[in-house]
């Protein structure tokens, strides 16, 4: 019979020292168990903290992290979950101006876009590709990773690199 536990990480790219506690506070509340997290200086924000926990549990344990740690202004996180024999793989990515987003993931990590949502794209862009590109990049998460590519390069041993900076 397949396993249903499943495992993960959580990537708390960036967190005001004042939340640090109860994060791990509510993710060990959503795992069953008290966590500590390893903090170290987030480069890219002043203040800000960032940390990475692996975490093992049942399948689902990535979609209730991602609810317990969500909605605290000035967080940027991200949870995976590893697909398993009967799950699929999943992300949820979170920027304070953006909000939550999902998507489904293969066993490479790689973002799944369901038929049904590339259908809807293909309704609304009405055959401008413009409108489509758009569509796509809202299904693939694009303004999310955006956002968070400088914090999840940024550490004690990777110099930031910014791609481009908005004025």
């Amino acid at each position: 019979m397949a396993s249903t536990s499943s495992r993960g990480v959580i990537l708390i790219h960036s967190a005001p020292r004042a939340l640090c506690p109860h994060l791990e506070w509510a993710v060990g509340r959503s795992l069953g168990r008290a966590v500590n997290f390893e903090w170290v200086d987030q480069p890219v924000l002043t203040g800000a903290r960032r940390a990475e926990f692996y975490w093992e549990g049942p399948v689902g344990t990535g979609a209730a992290l991602a609810t317990a740690i969500r909605g605290w202004e000035h967080l940027r996180f991200e949870v995976t979950e590893d697909p398993t024999p009967r799950s699929d793989g999943g992300r949820w990515m979170h920027t304070p101006g953006l909000g939550i987003h999902y998507a489904q993931t293969d066993a490479a990590g790689n973002v799944v876009i369901g038929e049904d949502r590339l259908r809807y794209a293909m309704e609304v862009s009405a055959g401008d590709a413009h409108e489509l590109r758009r569509e796509l990049e809202v299904a693939l998460g694009a303004a999310w990773d955006e956002e968070l590519e400088p914090f999840r390069h940024a550490s004690d041993d990777a110099a930031v690199v910014w791609l481009h900076k908005v004025g």
